[in-house]
């Protein structure tokens, strides 16, 4: 039975224990704290951007984290509990950037991060990559050098600098793309050369990826039929604007068994909008990453 027709008390119980076996913590769905840091948000890349204005970067597909020079927070303003080793010896000026583990190591990485009890061992595995100087002088030529610089003085393995690099044109960004996204990568970033420091969602910075992406809430769980009768069959999930669809595929057998509780925000790609702008074949990603 869907929850959205269960009673109150029995509502409460199953969130209670979806949220136990999705292993995410109650702070993952409350609302972000108001120190939350300021940051550069990407806008999609439309086709119509100089390429050779920009320096590329692939798209990595980790948790975002800002270093302010005391504490490391995730985008939401939350805590990262890193272990103290991790952070100790980070460069004691702002740094934006990505904790990663590789390509398509999304899951585990999400697991390692969001333990209140850090595991060593597997921070160990982690590395911080930077992209950004938070208030720096200077374009983005110049602190990507600095950047690179600042990596290499600290001489720790797990603080690393994106690697940038220049296309020409459009034809060597398609190239560029096929491979990355061939490998295994998310795609890339584009970030315009001469552009001074800025936060908030800016042209300046560019996500170029083969599908489109975007975030809902979920609203419902949909029974499943045939081999998933008994678990999960959809996600019934509300856009922004109010409509609704539903999400049956990109799902994990784990997932099937305990889906993201009713209220989560997950995030979920498609190729395009229909006429009635629904997205058309969409698919479930994950829960958005804001942690």
């Amino acid at each position: 039975m869907p929850v959205e027709f269960l009673n109150r008390p029995a509502r409460r119980r199953f969130l209670r224990a979806a949220l136990c076996c999705t292993a995410l913590p109650l702070a993952v769905f409350a609302a972000p704290p108001e120190d939350a840091p300021a940051l550069l948000l990407a806008e999609r890349h439309d086709g119509k951007a100089d390429v050779s204005r920009y320096w590329a970067s692939e798209k990595l597909d980790g948790v975002r984290a800002h270093w302010d020079g005391a504490r490391l927070r995730f985008r939401s303003g939350r805590p990262v509990p890193a272990p103290a080793w991790f952070v100790a010896a980070l460069p004691a000026r702002p740094l934006d950037g990505e904790l990663w583990l590789g390509r398509g190591s999304f899951a585990r990485l999400s697991g390692i991060v969001r333990r209140a009890e850090p595991d060593d061992a597997e921070w160990r595995q982690v590395r911080y990559m930077i992209f950004e100087l938070p208030d720096a002088p200077g374009d983005f030529t110049a602190r990507a050098a600095a950047i690179r610089a600042l990596v290499a003085d600290a001489g720790l393995p797990w603080l690393q600098a994106v690697e940038q690099f220049r296309l020409a044109d459009a034809k060597a960004l398609r190239r560029k793309l096929d491979e990355v996204v061939r490998g295994g990568g998310e795609g890339l970033m584009l970030h315009r050369a001469d552009a001074p420091y800025a936060t908030g969602r800016s042209a300046d910075l560019l996500k170029v990826t083969p599908w489109l992406d975007a975030e809902a809430r979920v609203v419902a769980h949909l029974p499943g039929k045939g081999k998933h009768a008994g678990r999960l069959g959809a996600l019934r999930v509300e856009m922004s604007d109010g409509r609704r669809f539903s999400l049956g595929t990109g799902f994990t057998d784990a997932e099937r068994r305990a889906p993201p509780p009713i209220g989560a925000q997950v995030t979920y790609r498609y190729r395009e909008l229909t006429a009635n702008g629904l997205p058309r074949f969409p698919r479930y990603l994950r829960v958005r990453e804001d942690f």
